[in-house]
């Protein structure tokens, strides 16, 4: 039988990717407050270095005040904002890119110190080099997508550029998860039917899929539209669905069609994953068995959770709750994936 054999490293190094995949968690899960108090434009400038430090004085608070007055979010929607209002969207704003520098740091200066203390298989360190440049790239497109509502007539950053956001920082999460476990434990390939590793990778896919639908649904505020469940205004399927031409623009731009697909992937999802869950429970090894049973849980409490949430019109703890739920099915799934394909 074939295996596969990962060597075992320093234990302090499994203790570091730990440590950054529970910071990329945390950051995402800010990234979501902040983007649902529309926090995310009150910083109109990209100051790499400098902007490290917030505003001090009265004078420097009331010159970034000014500066998110020019922009068209501030006078379509918040013309009646106070200086201690802003305040509260800035710091939001600040702390996500504080904490993204954290991350930065936490990961970079470990990192050369493994390197150094060649703590890292050769064969791997392109693996770790490459999410650290994959996290520098996270921050220059997290200013990218700001400055789609600095200077432009959108009152939001663009849907488009807030799930490239997104969905990057899932790319970063899945692989420092999945490093994380190759370096915690030597794995070889469980005696598992070639479907499993299919099925799990296909429910992956599915569920980042849905991952990137709901960023579109915060980015186009669809989820504060249809607060009606199971129907949609009395139907089905929204009357405005094919509202805009050309047909394909309804998909990322019309919030009827946006909520409409983010609720049938739902169901999709859930209806795939119950079929992997019953196709190996009985067939399959304990560790998928037990993998596919929290994935199970953790799908139907992220599709409770997402009814509510709509119900309450998205308001903030049930919205943020929606969001951290993804990233615990997006782990179990990835779990699921690993455990059809490797056993310790």
């Amino acid at each position: 039988m074939a295996s596969h054999r990962v060597y075992k490293h320093s234990s302090a190094v499994t203790l570091w990717l730990f440590i950054i995949m529970s910071l990329v968690i945390a950051i995402v899960v800010i990234g979501g407050a902040t983007r649902l108090t529309n926090s995310g434009l009150s910083i109109t400038e990209w100051r790499p270095v400098s902007g490290a430090l917030p505003p001090f004085s009265a004078e420097a608070w009331q010159s970034e005040f000014d500066k998110y007055k020019l922009i068209e979010e501030f006078k379509a929607e918040n013309p009646d904002m106070d200086l201690d209002g802003f305040k509260f969207i800035y710091l939001m704003e600040w702390g996500h890119r504080q904490f993204a520098r954290l991350i930065g740091l936490v990961y970079l200066i470990p990192l050369v110190l493994f390197l150094y203390t060649n703590r890292i298989k050769k064969d791997r360190r392109w693996r770790f080099i490459s999410i650290f440049l994959l996290i520098c790239f996270q921050g220059y497109i997290g200013w990218w997508m700001v400055s789609s509502g600095v200077g432009t007539k959108l009152t939001d950053v663009s849907q488009y550029r807030l799930a490239t956001h997104l969905g990057l920082a899932f790319i970063i999460l899945a692989l420092v998860y999945w490093t994380w476990r190759d370096q915690a434990r030597e794995w070889t390939s469980p005696d598992v039917l070639p479907p499993y590793r299919k099925r799990t990778l296909v429910l992956a896919l599915l569920v980042y899929i849905q991952i990137i639908v709901g960023a579109f649904v915060a980015g186009s505020n669809a989820g504060y539209a249809y607060n009606t469940w199971p129907l949609m205004d009395g139907g089905l399927v929204p009357g405005g669905y094919f509202a805009m031409s050309p047909a394909w623009l309804n998909m990322f731009e019309n919030t009827a069609a946006i909520q409409f697909n983010h609720r049938i992937l739902a169901y999709i999802v859930t209806i795939v994953a119950v079929w992997v869950w019953w196709s190996v429970r009985k067939r399959a090894e304990k560790p998928l068995r037990r993998a596919t049973n929290w994935l199970m849980v953790a799908v139907i409490f992220q599709v409770i959770l997402g009814i509510v949430a709509l119900l309450k019109v998205a308001e903030l703890p049930y919205a943020l709750g929606h969001q951290a739920g993804a990233i615990v099915v997006f782990i179990f799934a990835l779990w699921a994936m690993r455990a059809a394909r490797y056993r310790f």
